[in-house]
């Protein structure tokens, strides 16, 4: 009996350990897939935000960009005080300034912004424009306006018609909702690393500057957001 006893105890634990372990692979299973179609909507957002010249991005402001944040479907819940949280990924220029390196991933959250009240979800743009911008949102938690000058990025085919704020600005910001453009102030917003999706990506605890800045290689997830950058900017124009 006791030899009974003790095979079914041991059965009952080796089902909990499997039970532990399946649910385990299913939670990362599905992280790994919320990374993977964040990627995929930020390609969306590149593509259609260059793919409106009269509305869009400027190609001029994106071939001045030392890098790119893309939020796609930032949640944000607002009457008279907002919030918004949001998460998404940041790509920078090759070191030669061709290409695109891996995306490294970004956590937007803070105060109010955009042109809607009420529940929405906004997608958001950022062009940096310099490395002191870069260095800086690189490093730590990072506060658009207080850590770098901002400005809403002017909308259209070209860049002429930039206010000298602008033209200053180390950051542009952008936001489409309800498939409508614009630029749009961010100023109190907060980015900070976003950990989970590095590991996601790259199977190991990576940080933004390694992965920006370095040699590391992107995932195949990645693919369609680095080639719709490659298609609209393949290489950063002279300052």
């Amino acid at each position: 009996m006791r030899v009974t006893e003790f095979i079914l105890a041991a059965l009952i634990a080796l089902g909990i350990s499997f039970g532990l372990f399946a649910s385990k692979s299913v939670a990362r299973a599905k992280a790994d897939n919320d990374t993977t179609n964040r990627l995929n909507s930020a390609a969306d957002v590149v593509r259609d935000m260059m793919g409106a010249p009269d509305k869009g991005i400027p190609k001029d402001l994106l071939d001045k960009a030392a890098c790119v944040v893309v939020v796609p479907s930032v949640k944000k819940a607002a009457f008279i005080i907002g919030a918004k949280y949001g998460r998404g990924f940041i790509v920078c220029r090759n070191k030669n300034g061709r290409g695109w390196s891996a995306p490294g991933g970004m956590r937007i959250e803070g105060g109010s912004f955009g042109f809607q009240i009420g529940g929405s979800a906004t997608d958001v743009v950022m062009l940096l424009m310099n490395q002191s911008a870069i260095d800086k949102l690189l490093s730590s938690k990072f506060t658009v306006g207080a850590d770098a000058s901002a400005a809403a990025g002017p909308v259209g085919r070209t860049a002429s018609a930039q206010t000298d704020a602008q033209l200053h600005a180390q950051l542009l910001t952008y936001s489409r909702a309800q498939g409508l453009f614009a630029g749009v102030s961010l100023d109190g917003a907060t980015l900070r690393p976003d950990d989970d999706a590095n590991k996601d990506m790259y199977g190991r605890k990576m940080s933004n500057s390694d992965v920006v800045l370095g040699t590391v290689r992107a995932p195949s997830t990645a693919a369609r957001l680095i080639a719709e950058l490659n298609k609209h900017s393949s290489r950063r124009a002279s300052e």
